[in-house]
């Protein structure tokens, strides 16, 4: 039922959003919405699907998508059981682009153990669209046939395979030339405008929730792509945790905006018509990773 109040209320929306915008004074701002929200608009992640990652006194926190990568997924938890990524470093950070940690010795006999977890999977850059209810953005995608969210997370689909976007604060597996070279022991974060060009062929795992200012202000590597040329240049991780293995009194409390509701839908509507008195054109126009999913602290 909320699907199909949402598409009926997204259309009825986009419809009349220029009829709407000339009466701006009695239209809701993106805070508006947001603030006239229900607790059923709002959702609690699953804490077995929250990553941790520690930088001394920095955390950033990510939401996993078992939905479209739960082999990946699964092997990450074998390797953050081993405590894998203690104390390995941060090796890249590009310039409007991606912040990527690892083991800088991969590849070479000082590598560290990768214990059971697989040394190689086969990619998971795409699924089926069977059994998946994606909310449809209007939009003109340059990189698929249509474009929405599944659970919060942005999606692109041409209607047979369905795949998560590259949009800002992402967080993919590195991997070499070698489709099944990816394991998790690599991981990245888009900090820059969204490479939608890597979508398809690199296995995204989920989204940042808290945090990315701490990935997007580290200075940039002065080598190739952005690569740490120095160990000085590193910069540690502490730790990486799932969240149903942290203490509950330390667990991030926030709630995050479904995004098969009416509320979604008027959110999306206030953010693709720009009505402030400072905007002389209102758009009228959205692009996937330009419609920020709302969250909240939870009381």
């Amino acid at each position: 039922m909320r699907k199909k109040t949402y598409l009926k209320t997204m259309s009825l929306l986009l419809l009349t959003g220029m009829f709407v915008s000339a009466h701006a004074d009695t239209v809701l701002t993106s805070q508006d919405v947001i603030a006239s929200a229900t607790l059923t608009d709002w959702r609690t992640p699953d804490p077995a699907y929250l990553f941790y990652v520690q930088l001394e006194d920095k955390q950033i926190i990510f939401e996993l998508a078992p939905t479209f990568a739960p082999d990946h997924i699964a092997n990450i938890r074998q390797l953050v059981a081993t405590r894998y990524f203690d104390d390995l470093p941060i090796i890249r950070s590009q310039d409007n682009y991606v912040v990527q940690w690892g083991d800088p010795a991969a590849g070479t006999d000082a590598k560290k153990s990768l214990g059971d977890a697989h040394a190689n999977l086969e990619p998971e850059f795409f699924r089926n669209t069977e059994g998946l209810d994606i909310i449809k953005l209007d939009s003109r995608d340059a990189y698929a046939d249509e474009v929405g969210f599944i659970n919060g997370f942005p999606v692109a689909s041409d209607g047979r395979r369905a795949w998560l976007a590259h949009c800002y604060g992402m967080l993919g597996v590195g991997r070499d030339m070698a489709t099944n070279s990816g394991n998790g022991a690599e991981l990245y974060v888009v900090t820059g405008h969204s490479p939608r060009h890597l979508d398809r062929n690199v296995t995204l795992i989920g989204r940042v929730l808290k945090g990315i200012e701490h990935l997007s202000s580290l200075p940039r590597g002065t080598g190739a792509l952005g690569m740490y040329e120095s160990d000085k240049e590193f910069v540690n991780i502490t730790s990486i945790r799932f969240g149903n293995k942290i203490p509950e009194p330390e667990r991030l409390k926030i709630e995050v905006m479904h995004t098969d509701t009416e509320t979604f839908a008027k959110f999306v509507q206030t953010r693709t018509y720009r009505r402030h008195e400072w905007f002389v054109d209102p758009t009228g126009r959205i692009e996937l990773c330009n419609v920020p999913v709302p969250m909240r602290s939870k009381d």
